[in-house]
Order: structure tokens, then C-alpha cells, then sequence
């Protein structure tokens, strides 16, 4: 699977459980439900099993139902 480059500005992160590690500096990271920039300051949502972040409740919600399918 190809991973495509970070758009500028954008963070890579890994993603645990209750928190993340920087693995790249950065100011955003993207939704993987929308596609919308989520600043880190404000990223509390994401998934370690998928290495996920989302832009808020029901983009994590949305996720987890496709997970369940």
C-alpha cells in the first residue's frame, strides 16, 4: 500500500492508547473519515488499531460502524 507525502505543515504521529508520539513535527494531522485538517491542539479522537485520527465525535463514530461491518 502506498502512503502518500505529507502536505506541508502536516504532523505524523503514532497513535496509542490515551495519547500519541510525534514521529514527525507538524501543526495538523487529516481526518481519515473527511479529509478535514485537525490541528493537534485540538486532536482527541483517533484509533490505535487502525492508525486513524478524526476530526471529532461522529467522524469517529462513523469509523468505528465501518470497522463493525
Amino acid at each position: 500500500m502506498h502512503t502518500p507525502s505529507p502536505l506541508p505543515g502536516q504532523a505524523v504521529l503514532h497513535y496509542g492508547d490515551g495519547d500519541y508520539t510525534i514521529m514527525r513535527p507538524g501543526k495538523f494531522v487529516l481526518c481519515a473519515v473527511s479529509g478535514r485538517q485537525v490541528p493537534l491542539e485540538a486532536l482527541k479522537y483517533w484509533n490505535p488499531r487502525t492508525q486513524e485520527a478524526y476530526a471529532g465525535p461522529e467522524e469517529a463514530t462513523q469509523a468505528w460502524k465501518n470497522l463493525k461491518r
